[in-house]
């Protein structure tokens, strides 16, 4: 694999320049530190030809009609509740709880090793509104078990014990009937937890074809996790404040690793990887920094730093940054408090071999530039650009076969039929 292993023929400016990796600290500035304050104004630079750029316009529009909408909402909705000023105070008085297990890279403290619990397991309904891919050789089956979680803080504890439906952890499985195969583990993103949108999103009916079994993973607060009455999916992920937001991440990596040790010692199957888009990329990358089993991770137009990206999030970046001005704090103050949850605190586990970064040149709801980022913080390790926004994926087909190859390459291969 060359140095840059860049895999598409869009390219970005600056590959000539050195990668943006962060030193643990003691040993230099961190990421909260480095990292610009105008991170989130700067674009990113792509050399398309007429057409991409022509394909990339029309997307990213969408994009940016879809992300005001659901600032609108999310502000609507999130903000009175989690980021109010007595809020704010009240997570900012947990920052130096939070910084200290970044500064000191405690990883095991904040990523703690799950215990073997057990999971139930029922058919898949027959009902076309629970899924549209059924494999007439396999079997597809819904998973459940009771995630023995606990925040981090003990602050963020009364809360996840009053939240008893994202104490229950959900998947589904597709499998082929007889020994367990590579199974791929796929992370849907924010508010995007239908199994139907998954399905065709991830392309679990290729996957399955391939040899491959799958399972679809259900995030903390989204679907049947949500918490009652929640105006959408994936509502409690944000609305719970800064703070809540890492122990959010703490409970979705913590209940993938549960899955994990459930395929691998429960199903037998031979290796597992893992693969996100948004949110779940952002998940994706996590578990490479924490989960050595992995056989790879693949995040796709993951976001980086939560932080940033709320910024040109608008309305919602307004108001965050009065809300910073009001309460005396700054963005690397932001950065600090997230800082045990974004993927460029920890160096990862896996090698550079197995890691491999997907990004949409037009995505204006989790930018290029956070792409770019975990790339460079990842050794610039595969990458591959598409032309197209956060929401349409063009050419799809070419990061496939792009991912069929990297399959290979690191051995993960089904068994010959």
């Amino acid at each position: 694999m060359t140095r840059s292993a860049v895999l598409s023929r869009i390219v970005h400016e600056g590959l000539d320049r050195p990668p943006e990796r962060f030193p643990a600290p003691g040993r230099g500035q961190p990421w909260w530190e480095a990292l610009p304050t105008d991170f989130a104004e700067r674009p990113e630079r792509f050399r398309l030809g007429p057409f991409d750029r022509a394909r990339v316009a029309v997307t990213s529009a969408s994009d940016v009609a879809l992300r005001t909408a659901g600032a609108c909402l999310v502000g609507a909705t999130a903000l009175p509740a989690g980021y109010h000023p007595l809020e704010l105070a009240r997570a900012f008085g947990e920052l130096d709880f939070y910084a200290a297990i970044a500064e000191r890279q405690r990883r095991e403290a904040f990523f703690a090793a799950p215990p073997r619990v057990h999971v139930e397991h029922q058919p898949m309904s027959r009902s076309p509104l629970a899924g549209l891919f059924r494999p007439e050789d396999g079997v597809a089956e819904e998973l459940r078990f009771e995630s023995p979680f606990v925040p981090v803080s003990p602050r963020q504890r009364p809360r996840w014990e009053g939240h008893p439906r994202n104490r229950q952890a959900h998947a589904r499985i597709f499998r082929h009937r007889g020994a367990a195969r590579p199974t791929v583990i796929a992370v849907h993103g924010f508010s995007a937890d239908l199994y139907h949108v998954n399905e065709w999103f991830f392309s679990i009916p290729w996957l399955y074809a391939a040899g491959y079994d799958v399972l679809l993973v259900t995030l903390p607060f989204h679907g049947p996790r949500q918490l009652k009455g929640s105006p959408f999916s994936g509502f409690g992920f944000f609305s719970g404040g800064p703070a809540a937001i890492n122990e959010a991440f703490a409970q979705g990596v913590f209940d993938i690793r549960i899955w994990i040790r459930y395929l691998l010692e429960e199903l037998g199957a031979p290796k597992v990887g893992v693969t996100g888009v948004s949110l779940g990329g952002f998940t994706a990358a996590l578990l490479a920094a924490v989960e050595p089993k992995l056989a790879f991770a693949v995040p796709n137009v993951p976001v980086v730093s939560i932080a940033d990206l709320v910024l040109e999030w608008e309305p919602i970046g307004s108001v965050v940054r009065a809300a910073l001005a009001l309460s005396g704090r700054s963005l690397t103050d932001a950065r600090r408090l997230l800082a045990p949850s974004c993927p460029l605190t920890w160096q990862p586990v896996l090698p550079r071999e197995r890691l491999f970064v997907i990004g949409g040149v037009g995505d204006r709801l989790a930018p290029p530039s956070h792409s770019r980022l975990l790339w460079e913080h990842w050794d610039r390790c595969r990458l591959h650009w598409f032309p197209g926004s956060h929401l349409v994926h063009l050419d799809r087909g070419q990061y496939f076969r792009q991912l069929r190859l990297f399959f290979a390459d690191i051995g993960f291969a089904p068994r010959p039929r």
